[in-house]
């Protein structure tokens, strides 16, 4: 018997983008695209389009760029925001217009100032409006488990007849409990009239840890489309987990009977480094199927059983999910073809100039350290994914330090193409590296958090840095890596301060943040 399949729509572009300093301009939005494309996810929710110039640009490239999926662009009911998406939809091979308006009496009291008949109004009309522009629309209830469930059941029943084929029932705060959850699921069901011919869709948030356990509740019960987002990141304690969502489908099939999702497990972990390396914001280690522990036994009990048989204390295999091992796989005399070949067993697709350029810094590495790791060749083409209209570029660098005195950095900076220098002091290296880029680029921004770890093992690792930068409200990360960590340092805190001058391009913010 065939299985039902789970639609898995994406939002890390858009909910997960919201995150603190996990916003991403437009090259890197493409890229994570088009690994969610390789994912196999059903649906990409690629911004928010009235948001800002930016997201409007952004959902409008990953539209024209990603044809196996549905691209989707949020919006409110304003006429404006579905008239917007719909423009940066207008090129996508399988467009969705997903919109949303609060339903809860707290958000029309304090929030909207509505009344409940209002919304309803407003409910049949941008539906309609979104049906007019693209043939696949989704509707949110925002707020939706603090929402009086009779009501819920009027404003999507006013949804399902002006067009919608998808409605969506958030747990925007992170409110709902499992069995409360799929009480609700199976009311509405139930009870608004033509439920047979849409789809059910969930959007959970984790602020009590119950993001993932809420998703498979709904789906026990009848929803047929998860919102999630990969290492489940989010505003506030983020969003759905995709990865544990799939895997705890794939992993029991025994309580999922006849239901599954058409995720490329073996993706999984590339995604997850993927997005890591471009937000600069790590996977904690204990995290459920992508973490560093998460396939660790140190335990002499448990490494005794995994010796004799696996499935003793592993319910998956790292490979499931496209976990590679660590051995060595290349060496600084492998050539351009063994090299293009780690890339497509790693999932990285580098091509033309690009390939040439991660395969000359593949080699420059290769003859700084003598054992390279598929992390390694990971992090390589992670720090190449730079915007074009980049204004500044780390140039060339050189410290001094040491207890004899303070610490110096000349540091050459190209800014929209022009090089300059300049010597600063500093209290240790990395505060002259910082200084000397600062009074190069004249940045008001703040550094709040610096961060440095080993990307494998061993005293020549390759290291990776990642900053937290503020400026004017916008919280930012950057990232480097390199083989010398303070070049990495640098690199870094450039990259930050790039996705500052981005930001600053872009026309402010004039919403609310979405479900």
């Amino acid at each position: 018997m065939s299985s039902e399949l789970i639609r898995i729509f994406d939002t890390t572009l858009r909910d997960g983008e919201q995150s603190p300093g996990c916003s991403m301009n437009q090259q890197e939005k493409i890229v994570i695209a088009r690994q969610l494309s390789r994912l196999g996810v059903d649906v990409i929710e690629a911004g928010f389009p009235i948001a800002s110039e930016g997201d409007f640009q952004a959902v409008e490239a990953v539209a024209k760029e990603v044809r196996d999926v549905i691209v989707c662009g949020l919006a409110r009911t304003g006429a404006e925001d579905i008239a917007r998406a719909g423009q940066a939809l207008e090129h996508a091979a399988s467009p969705r217009i997903h919109t949303f308006i609060a339903t809860s009496d707290i958000h029309l009291q304090h929030k909207l100032r509505m009344s409940r008949e209002q919304v309803l109004a407003e409910v049949d009309r941008s539906v309609r409006q979104a049906k007019s522009l693209v043939d696949d629309v989704e509707f949110s209830a925002e707020d939706a488990t603090r929402s009086d469930p009779d009501y819920l059941v009027q404003v999507f029943t006013a949804a399902v007849e002006a067009g919608a084929s998808t409605l969506n029932v958030p747990d925007t705060v992170g409110y709902t409990t499992p069995d409360e959850y799929a009480r609700l699921i199976t009311d509405l069901r139930a009870r608004v009239p033509g439920s047979e011919n849409v789809i059910y869709s969930v959007h959970c948030h984790n602020d009590l840890g119950l993001a993932v356990a809420n998703s498979l509740a709904a789906i026990g019960a009848g929803a047929r489309q998860v919102e999630c987002t990969v290492n489940g990141i989010g505003e506030r304690a983020g969003n759905t987990s995709l990865e544990e969502v799939v895997m705890a489908i794939r992993t029991r099939q025994d309580q999922f009977a006849s239901i599954d999702t058409e995720i490329n497990t073996r993706e999984i972990y590339t995604s997850s480094r993927l997005l890591s390396s471009i937000t600069g914001v790590m996977v904690q280690p204990n995290k459920a199927i992508v973490g560093d522990n998460a396939f660790a036994h140190e335990a002499g009990i448990h490494q005794d059983g995994v010796l004799k048989a696996a499935i003793t204390y592993e319910i998956m295999t790292p490979e499931s999910i496209g976990r590679a091992s660590n051995d060595l796989v290349l060496g600084k005399h492998s050539g351009r073809h063994a090299f293009r070949e780690r890339l497509d067993e790693l999932g990285l697709q580098v091509e033309g100039e690009e390939f040439e350029k991660a395969f000359l810094r593949f080699k420059s590495l290769a003859d700084a350290k003598k054992t390279i790791f598929n992390e390694d060749i990971e992090a390589i083409v992670a720090d190449m994914v730079e915007a074009e209209d980049d204004r500044f570029e780390l140039g060339e660098l050189s410290i001094t330090c040491g207890t004899f005195g303070k610490s110096s950095a000349t540091v050459e900076l190209k800014l929209d193409g022009t090089s300059s220098k300049c010597t600063t002091l500093g209290v240790g290296p990395v505060d002259a590296i910082f200084k000397g880029i600062s009074q190069l680029t004249e940045t008001k921004s703040v550094l709040e958090k610096y961060q440095v770890h080993a990307v494998t093992a061993g005293l020549d690792a390759l290291g990776e840095v990642s900053v937290t930068v503020s400026e004017d409200g916008r919280r930012v990360i950057g990232r480097g890596a390199h083989e010398d960590v303070l070049v990495a340092s640098g690199k870094a805190y450039v990259h930050a301060l790039n996705k500052l001058e981005w930001h600053k391009r872009r026309r402010p913010l004039t919403s609310p943040r979405g479900i």
